[in-house]
């Protein structure tokens, strides 16, 4: 069964890749065209984004694949049942993000005034646009939920590589036009992300079997029993992903949007991991979540969480020997916060984690836990955030997002281990991570040797090749076998077209 959540994480993976790709392209390119302070504007607004999507999607998402394999389960006329599911799931989220967008637009210099910069009271419609750009992409969620529990990964991806292209075509369009440098500004950035998140809902509609949004008073009340402490849970842990960027706003010692643009862009920098667990999280939330035997899901659970703190540790190690060819992705101006890219990464390794710690009480239905992982995460974040920004600005944002994701971590492996004990196998974990840590120390006392810059170079292939090595023999990898079979599988699909 772990063969399938490979393969749907590969297929998962390969496509969110190239379509990340495409909107990293984004980044080298607007901070070299925007100054640190304006591109602290897009790093604000795309902070909140999420935060109103997972206030619109009310935690329905989860409750979709839980109820559609409920639909499973119960046999009869599924596909009517999951229909009906889908009607009125999408109803519910179609209709908050209506009354969102017009509350938004009625009171847009409110909500300008609210954001608390200049650059907002002077542009109020900047709200209006960022509001239907999540109105559009509220509306698209359940339906791309459905691809994702039909296991329509190609059509999936292909939508989301379509919103892409767009997104990247338009604003590259937009700079190379000069609008960038009209009054209406870094507006034009929101222009092409509403066309492009338009485009795709309209194609999106093809995919709902005629299917309109149409609430049953029933269904919606069971699927929101389940999916409301999913909603206090998700608002919480994005507030801890946004809410460090509100701070520096509010709290830098000084030019507080310049610091929220330059910490803006080495997140996005550490968001190859971020990548990562996403990659995994769209594959491994609907696998999870199925009815598998307790037995069956302990063990595969186990056994993914080992594999991912392993990947991750690669990854990280990857980055951060060869940080200085990571940060030409964004521009010069902004590369001297590179140093917290380390914090950034670790707070990565460790949202995954817990990610894998959560399914077990979602597959349970005791989704109320996940408010007490994710308040006390939020309770830490500010915490640390008012602590350490006044101090030490956005380096302090930086620690403080690190402390959060251990805090949370801690707190999920402490309710695992009292309600649903899994055998997982933390003393191997926690091998794989020091010795990555000591490999990283390794690194950083070469670089301070008077070495030349191939010396250096080779020494850091090295240092992550031997770590990969020591990998492979520790978790007893077959290489060998795992060649063998994608060769056989590559062949065979030959073979077949």
């Amino acid at each position: 069964m772990l063969e399938k959540l490979v393969k749907q994480t590969a297929v998962y993976g390969i496509s969110t890749i190239a379509v990340r790709f495409l909107s990293y392209l984004l980044t080298p390119f607007y901070t070299r065209v925007f100054s640190r302070e304006v591109y602290g504007v897009i790093t604000d607004v795309y902070a909140l984004i999420p935060f109103a999507l997972v206030l619109l999607t009310m935690g329905m998402e989860s409750g979709y694949f839980r109820f559609a394999a409920k639909a499973d389960e119960a046999g009869g006329d599924v596909r009517a049942a999951k229909q009906r599911l889908f009607r009125t799931v999408w109803g519910a989220t179609t209709l908050a993000a209506l009354l969102f967008f017009a509350a938004v637009a009625l009171f847009r210099t409110q909500v300008s005034a609210w954001l608390g910069s200049e650059l907002y009271t002077t542009h109020p419609e900047y709200a209006v646009w960022v509001a239907a750009i999540v109105l559009c992409d509220v509306c698209s969620s359940i339906p791309f939920s459905r691809l994702r529990e039909q296991g329509r990964a190609t059509t999936f991806m292909g939508l989301k590589a379509f919103c892409a292209t767009v997104n990247v075509v338009l604003a590259f369009a937009f700079g190379f036009a000069g609008l960038y440098a009209t009054r209406f500004g870094v507006g034009w950035v929101f222009v092409a992300n509403l066309a492009a998140s338009a485009l795709t809902l309209l194609l999106l509609l093809r995919t709902t079997d005629g299917g309109a949004p149409r609430i049953e008073g029933r269904i919606l009340r069971a699927v929101l029993l389940y999916s409301l402490p999913l909603l206090l849970s998700g608002i919480a842990g994005t507030a801890n992903e946004f809410i460090d960027r509100q701070l520096i706003k509010f709290l830098a010692p000084a030019a507080a949007m310049d610091q929220v643009g330059l910490y803006g862009a080495i997140v996005k920098v550490g968001m190859v991991m971020a990548l990562f667990t996403q990659i995994y999280r769209l594959a491994a939330e609907p696998f999870f979540l199925a009815d598998y035997k307790k037995s069956d899901f302990v063990r595969m659970n186990a056994a993914a969480l080992e594999y991912f703190v392993l990947v991750s540790m690669v990854i990280f190690l990857g980055v951060t020997l060869f940080k200085e060819l990571f940060a030409l992705i964004v521009g010069r101006d902004f590369r001297e916060g590179m140093h917290i890219l380390p914090l950034v990464l670790g707070a990565n390794v460790l949202a995954g984690v817990w990610l894998n710690l959560s399914f077990w009480y979602k597959r349970e239905e005791r989704t109320w836990l996940a408010l007490v992982v994710t308040f006390t995460g939020l309770l830490v974040t500010v915490g640390a955030n008012l602590a350490l920004i006044p101090r030490w600005g956005y380096y302090g944002a930086a620690w403080a997002r690190l402390i959060c994701e251990a805090a949370m971590v801690a707190v999920s492996y402490r309710l695992n281990s009292k309600f649903y004990p899994i055998p997982y196998r933390t003393g191997r974990m926690i091998e794989y991570a020091v010795v990555a840590l000591a490999f990283f120390g390794i690194s950083r006392i070469a670089e301070g040797l008077p070495l030349p810059t191939a010396a250096q170079y080779l020494c850091k292939v090295l240092l992550l090749g031997g770590y990969i090595c020591y990998a492979v023999r520790r978790a007893k990898i077959d290489v060998r076998g795992l060649l063998r079979s994608m060769l056989r599988r590559g062949g065979k699909k030959g073979g077949e077209a």
